[in-house]
Parts: C-alpha cells; sequence; structure tokens
C-alpha cells in the first residue's frame, strides 16, 4: 500500500481550481499517474483529516514542443501527468501551507 505523500504529489493552485475551491468546496491535486479513485480518496482523508465526497480524475497529455537550437530545429514533448479534483464536506477547509483542516 502506498502512503498519501506517494499518490498526492502536490496541491494544484491555479485560478480555475481556487474558484472551486471557493464556490464548490473542490480541491485540486496532482496524482501518481498508477492511483485510482479510492486510493486518492484514502490519501486525502488520512493526509487531511476530511471526508471526501466526490473524486474525479483527469489524465493530462504532455503537449509538443518545438525549439529553435544551434544544430536546428528540435522537438520535444512535456511529460503526461493525472489531476484529481476531489470534493470534501461543506463545513471543511483543507489548508495547503500548514497541512491541516480549517473548519
Amino acid at each position: 500500500m502506498r502512503t498519501p505523500e506517494e499518490i498526492l504529489r502536490r496541491p494544484l493552485l491555479t485560478e480555475k481550481i481556487l474558484k472551486l475551491t471557493e464556490k464548490q468546496n473542490r480541491y485540486g491535486f496532482e496524482v501518481l499517474p498508477e492511483a485510482n479513485k479510492h486510493e486518492v480518496k484514502v490519501a486525502v482523508e488520512k493526509k487531511f483529516g476530511v471526508k471526501v465526497l466526490d473524486v474525479h480524475i483527469v489524465n493530462v497529455k504532455g503537449k509538443r514542443k518545438r525549439m529553435n537550437t544551434r544544430r536546428g530545429m528540435t522537438f520535444g514533448k512535456r511529460s503526461d501527468r493525472k489531476k484529481a479534483i476531489v470534493t470534501v464536506e461543506p463545513d471543511k477547509k483543507i489548508d495547503f501551507y500548514s497541512g491541516g483542516v480549517v473548519s
């Protein structure tokens, strides 16, 4: 069994996720590519001590990039990643900076 620190790589603090946090009490995390919804739910509940109501998983494909170097045009690709959008109880809030829950 993997630990919550292995499953939850980092919180996502984008404009869209912050709006979801304010209005719908949803939080975003970048997760391990092999993680499933159940593992994400258990990891968030253990790490932050909140009850998770719903989990949505999104696979994000890496963008193709093109660079002009001294040797000519080269192509590359950013890494693929997996995002999880987690809905928690309406009266609970997660504080990413202290690692705990704010009621």
